[in-house]
């Protein structure tokens, strides 16, 4: 995969996500699809999607961009990692970050906090998220690495 740069002089109709993401893991970038979650300081929902086949699916989580408490940790993202998914970027938290860097998998994430999440199984799977003024819905495209993350309602053209 070409870096984001090139990716965004490739595709005019990519949008960038306005937020500064700290990346962590043995991988420094992602790409794929997009599972959406919108939840806000409980990760019931992030924990079910992990759970199941990521099929190469990247998961972009709207936390509300709390760094109160940490979306994912290390359990839950080698879970995405052990189960397929390329991915996760988390507008909000993560934790065990000593430990996710030692995976084979990339987390983007605003920040981290030492504090877990409620389980009062709260939050939306499948939603059309509007972050930053940019709206992403499953199934659009997202590509991310150190750079910044672009998406796209289409596959990204890589000349």
């Amino acid at each position: 995969m070409l870096n984001t740069p090139d990716l965004s002089d490739l595709n005019a109709g990519a949008q960038v996500l306005p937020f500064q993401f700290r990346t962590f893991g043995l991988r420094s970038s992602l790409y794929g699809p997009v599972a959406t979650i919108a939840c806000f300081e409980d990760n019931s929902r992030v924990k079910e999607a992990v759970a199941e086949p990521g099929e190469g699916r990247v998961l972009l989580i709207d936390g509300g961009g709390s760094l109160s408490k940490a979306l994912t940790g290390d359990l839950v993202a080698k879970s995405a990692m052990d189960n397929g998914w390329a991915g996760m970027v988390i507008v909000g938290a993560a934790r065990d970050v000593e430990v996710i860097n030692t995976f084979e998998f990339c987390v983007m994430a605003l920040g981290t906090s030492p504090m877990k999440t409620e389980k009062l199984d709260r939050g939306d799977r499948g939603v059309v998220l509007i972050l930053g003024g940019v709206e992403v819905r499953e199934g659009d495209y997202l590509a991310g690495d150190e750079n910044g993350v672009l998406v796209s309602r289409y596959p990204f053209v890589e000349v």
